[in-house]
């Protein structure tokens, strides 16, 4: 067994893979075993009931400082709980138990079950609020776009950066009233648009791989927690990515200042959401386009997971079969 040091290039080496891929795994197949059942608060609790009880058996005094649920009132693995053996090293936590927890109801593709772990201090501790995005993927230099351009701007820069014309760029957008003007912006340029109801954690991911995913760029409002979940896995994989709170209410802004957010207008540049060394772990709970979803067979559970670390550039797909979970519903 690997000794866990933090300190220079060192951090948490034992749980990089299979511990952490067990967090996910677990409540991916929890989630799953309500897919299509349209009870996203049932799907919700049932991931992370089975993330904190994972979590809870690692080697580590882990603080969650990136939740879910405020917003709607869901079940949630809370922001400043704390989570672990307490007998390893101090790291920040954020996490998505169920992310798209509509298109888990409905059983639609995309939904996952996710978490990021880094060094205690290193993941942006912000609200349940929401933020604006825009992200791109590797290859490209450093202010190739920018969250305070106009959308015009971004992908006419992006256009001439990838050597293509505008109308070979395609932007993803989550499909909500308050995108229908960015949304005719960017058409407007000749620019192409893949539209999701939800999951913009791997809606972000997506830009880091265009030639298999065909996306070339995200942009618009998503969640906060989902932006710097996504913003670790950019941190491994590589990509561009800026992000701003939106902190449109007294109430908000006091949230964020009481978790340290001291300007409220602030535009966090990648490595401000997400530094250090990061571990981010995703288990497919229905098909999509990054993932398979969990498989149910009668002795076996399939689960396809796939892990990134940031100082390594390590992406490692785990494809797993659970017999145990298959028999005994997942109690082992």
């Amino acid at each position: 067994m690997t000794d866990i040091v933090v300190g220079p290039g060192q951090v948490f080496e034992r749980i990089l893979t299979l511990e952490l891929v067990r967090v996910t795994e677990r409540a991916a197949v929890a989630a799953a075993r309500l897919r299509g059942r349209g009870e996203e608060k049932a799907a919700d609790q049932a991931a992370v009931d089975a993330m904190r009880r994972e979590l809870n058996a690692l080697p580590i005094d882990g603080t969650i400082v990136i939740g879910e649920g405020e917003r709607d009132e869901a079940p949630m693995l809370f922001i400043g709980e704390r989570v672990g053996t307490r007998k390893g090293p101090k790291v920040d936590i954020a996490v998505d138990p169920l992310e798209g927890t509509t298109l888990c109801a409905k059983d639609m593709p995309g939904s996952i079950a996710v978490m990021a772990l880094a060094q205690g201090g290193t993941l942006l501790a912000a609200p349940d609020v929401y933020m604006n995005k825009i992200a791109i993927g590797p290859g490209y230099p450093p202010g190739t776009v920018d969250l305070d351009a106009s959308p015009e701007d971004n992908i006419q820069a992006l256009a001439r950066a990838k050597g293509v014309p505008a109308g070979e760029i395609t932007v993803l957008v989550m499909e909500r009233p308050r995108h229908e003007e960015l949304i005719r912006r960017v058409r407007a340029t000749g620019a192409a648009i893949r539209l999701i109801t939800d999951g913009d954690i791997a809606g972000v991911i997506y830009t880091a791989t265009p030639d298999t995913t065909g996306i070339d760029m995200y942009l618009g409002i998503g969640a906060a927690p989902e932006g710097v979940i996504a913003a670790g896995a950019l941190r491994c994989i590589g990509g561009h990515m800026q992000g701003r709170l939106v902190l449109d209410t007294e109430e908000k802004r006091a949230r964020a200042a009481q978790m340290g957010v001291s300007d409220p207008d602030k535009k966090y540049e990648l490595n401000e959401l997400a530094s250090g060394d990061v571990v981010v772990a995703a288990t497919g709970v229905t098909d999509g386009a990054l993932l398979s979803g969990v498989r149910f067979g009668r002795e076996v559970v399939e689960t396809d997971t796939i892990i990134y670390r940031s100082t390594t550039g390590t992406v490692r797909r785990i494809k797993a079969e659970h017999r145990a979970m298959g028999k005994f519903h997942f109690e082992e």
